[in-house]
This record gives structure tokens, sequence and C-alpha cells, in this order.
């Protein structure tokens, strides 16, 4: 009888702090279906994750407006 093999898991390296799903959303302002969609396909290394929100062209938000330029690499 033929065995069908699943593909192995591969883990991935997790890089900087793990955001939680809501400090991910609150951060860039995103919706939640969006977030949650982003978080499950990138993982949720914040190095990866604001990687890819500035490779979208993305800024973080605040309350009062989103954060200038030259203060991203804080």
């Amino acid at each position: 009888m033929t065995q069908i093999h699943e593909p192995e898991r591969r883990s991935r390296i997790l890089r900087g702090r793990p955001y939680s799903l809501d400090e991910f959303a609150s951060k860039y302002g995103l919706g939640g279906e969006q977030a949650e969609s982003l978080f499950t396909r990138f993982g949720p290394s914040s190095i990866e994750l604001d990687l890819l929100m500035a490779a979208k062209r993305r800024l973080p938000v605040r309350n009062d407006g989103p954060v200038p330029q030259d203060r991203i690499a804080e």
C-alpha cells in the first residue's frame, strides 16, 4: 500500500520581538481580517512584519497621526 507523506512543516526562526495580533493591527491601523491574514502568512516576528509594512509603504500610526519617516528606525 502506498503511503501519502505530508510535507514537513518548516519552522521559521523568530527574528525580533514577537507581536501580538492586536499590537500589530493597532500599530499599523489595520482591520482585523487584514491583520490576521498578514500575521498568519508572515508570522509574529516584529522584524519581518515591520519590513513587510515598510515594503508596502505603510507607516506605523499613532493616535495623533503617522510616525515621521526619520523615527521608523528607532
